[in-house]
């Protein structure tokens, strides 16, 4: 009898189990497998158990439901770099109190569809790639308690519709793109307000109307006009790094916000014109004898200063010296006399640091660094994303000869122009508190060496490879042969290829940093404490032009772009000692492809191989120059739609063949 009972007890637990699971929404779990589709990067594969044929998705990764197991609740998937977009049918997720995907490289806009996720009350999407405006059907989500959308790149006005979140306790909209005036109030009430009226109808729908609001911070976007008098009682660093009228807060400078909205539209008080007429009236009772004797003071005073700008002129063209100490030292002895030449830099943009802080969020937004050097990742106001490059040196360590250098290396930079090499656009010399900046714009994809050594491979289809290495070889070409004189990167690899959103290269060359200390050491230790010496900007030693180790370096980029490993690994050594045996090898050659490759062109393969083996050849004579290589891969290597759509079936079935 117990055993019946007992198995009686397991019959009808598993019958509620059943019932329990067959009432989950189907529509939630699509809503969720619609998500996961619109993500094509998952490096941590932390949506690998998403399975849209299980019908209980409250086992899934970063899922909560409720305590019935009937509804998903909390959707908390954060730091996992997931790519992609947000998708509208979320919105399905019908009774979802907390979406939380901060710190992810999410792109695209904020879908209006999310304004019907009436129990929402945590919206969380910060320090992602988003774009857009901020959905106004926000507004519509009275239970929302939080909203953290810093870091993105998210444009347009901030909406009044957030006035309606009555529980909106939490308001961060930081280092964003969002323009127009912080807004107070509705357009009616404002309106009800100039014709003395005062409908209890009028809703205030402006941040004004969000009672609750304790924490906001609006900080690092181009918002204009003045601070609500009722969010007066916030931090002023919750409106730093804007373009509003405000002495407090530390503000945008003016030309990066554009014009201003005037403070009002009223017509000159008379009293103001009292003031005018009573000055032109006094003008005009000048005696004669006066005026002549103005006259007078004022052609006299033009001519001196005139005197004064020729001889300074002639000065500067004949010694334009100044005296910059090669080291920091209170002897004169070890004074040295610097001639600089003053048309160096007359155009190139020269950039203030407050302006490079505020377009780089209070130099918070690391993206690189070394010990020389350190990269910031900004944003101009209505212009380019940029990379400012820091120099890590303290003023004492500054000598004559780094700034003749740094002034050196910035026109040497300037220029640059081509469509495949990093774009200077300006520097930044500033001596309170001490500052020697570069500044380039910047490239949204990232480093080629992520994106073949952190990010998915497949993303890197074998077309897409073959383009940045044309790419490469075409900037190369021009540094080399098209510039005079020419250019060379001081450290050529994966790491200073940079691509832009169509996967473009762009060489960068961050580590010329270190060539200007170099130089400068080797100078500065041949000068001796026998008095003040003079120094020609000219007789400077040049930029190291190594345009055979470029070529070195690149033969091992195009062996690394192809197989996907790196240029060197403490286990096996260098990656172009381990390739030998297989370039020269039809045979075997390739076991070089990087098996994240579903395809490949054997006849760009054969291309390639024979590149790589000319420009590493230990003989520097027989190396071919970039114009040559560039010359040879353009006319063999197809990159065309249709050459990447036949590979994609034929590549491999050819691959067996030979093999």
């Amino acid at each position: 009898m117990r055993p019946y009972i007992c198995f009686l007890i397991m019959f009808l637990a598993s019958g509620v189990l059943c019932v329990t699971c067959s009432s989950f929404p189907t529509k939630e779990v699509w809503a969720l497998t619609t998500f996961k589709e619109a993500i094509y990067e998952d490096p941590h594969l932390v949506l690998s158990n998403w399975n849209a044929l299980d019908a209980d998705p409250c086992g899934w990764s970063g899922i909560t439901c409720n305590k019935e197991r009937q509804h998903v609740i909390k959707i908390n998937i954060s730091g996992s770099s997931l790519k992609g977009f947000l998708a509208p049918e979320m919105s399905q997720v019908t009774y979802l109190q907390e979406l939380t995907l901060r710190k992810n490289n999410l792109i695209g806009t904020i879908p209006k569809e999310f304004g019907l996720l009436k129990f929402l009350k945590v919206l969380d999407l910060g320090m992602n790639q988003l774009t857009g405006p901020i959905p106004a059907e926000l507004g519509n989500l009275t239970s929302l308690v939080k909203i953290n959308l810093q870091s993105n790149g998210l444009s347009g006005s901030l909406p009044a519709e957030l006035g309606n979140l009555k529980n909106l306790s939490e308001l961060i909209l930081d280092r964003n793109k969002l323009q127009g005036p912080v807004p107070a109030e509705n357009d009616s009430s404002f309106v009800a307000k100039i014709h003395g009226t005062n409908d209890s109808r009028t809703s205030v729908t402006g941040l004004c109307g969000a009672s609750q609001l304790k924490v906001v911070d609006l900080s690092y976007n181009f918002l204009v006009g003045s601070i609500p008098k009722c969010l007066e009682y916030l931090p002023s660093s919750s409106f730093q790094g804007n373009c509003l009228r405000e002495k407090d807060a530390k503000q945008r400078p003016i030309r990066q916000c554009g014009p201003q909205p005037s403070r009002s539209h009223q017509a000159p008080s008379l009293k103001h014109h009292s003031f005018k007429d009573a000055a032109k009236h006094q003008k005009a009772s000048k005696p004669a004898w006066l005026l002549a004797l103005e006259i007078a003071t004022g052609i006299m005073a033009g001519s001196l200063f005139l005197v004064a700008i020729l001889t300074a002129f002639q000065r500067c063209r004949s010694k334009p010296a100044i005296i910059i100490p090669w080291k920091k030292s209170g002897s004169e002895k070890e004074q040295l006399m610097v001639y600089v030449d003053s048309e160096l830099l007359k155009d190139v943009t020269k950039f203030g640091r407050q302006e490079l802080e505020v377009s780089c969020e209070d130099f918070s937004n690391i993206i690189g660094s070394s010990p020389d050097s350190i990269v910031y990742k900004g944003t101009m106001r209505g212009g380019p994303e940029i990379a400012v490059i820091s120099l890590c040196i303290k003023e004492q360590h500054w000598t004559g000869y780094l700034e003749l250098y740094f002034q050196r290396e910035v026109a040497d930079l300037a220029r640059l122009n081509h469509e495949n090499v990093g774009k200077l656009l300006g520097y930044c010399r500033e001596s309170s508190p001490f500052t020697r900046m570069l500044v380039f714009e910047y490239a949204s994809n990232g480093t080629l060496y992520e994106h073949l050594h952190y990010g998915e491979g497949s993303q890197l289809s074998w077309t897409r490879r073959m383009r940045i290495i044309l790419g490469i070889a075409q900037g190369l070409k021009y540094l080399h042969a098209e510039l005079e004189p020419p250019f060379t990167i001081s450290e050529l690899s994966s790491s200073s290829v940079y691509l832009t959103e169509d996967f473009s290269p762009k060489l960068v060359d961050f580590e010329s940093w270190k060539m200007i200390l170099t130089r400068s050491e080797k100078n500065s230790g041949s000068i001796g404490n026998n008095g003040p010496a003079c120094l020609l900007l000219n007789s400077l030693e040049k930029r190291h032009l190594d345009i055979q180790g470029n070529i070195h370096s690149f033969g091992i980029l195009l062996l690394e772009i192809v197989s996907g490993k790196p240029p060197y690994c403490k286990d096996k050594g260098c990656l172009i000692d381990w390739a030998r045996d297989y370039l020269e090898l039809p045979e075997v050659m390739s076991y070089i492809v990087d098996p994240e490759l579903k395809h490949f062109s054997y006849d760009d393969l054969k291309v390639i191989c024979e590149v790589i083996s000319l420009c590493t050849h230990t003989d520097f004579s027989k190396r071919p120059s970039m114009k040559e290589i560039s010359l040879m891969l353009e006319s063999k290597i197809d990159t065309s739609v249709a050459i990447e759509l036949k590979s994609s079936s034929l590549a491999w079935a050819e691959l067996a063949l030979s093999s």
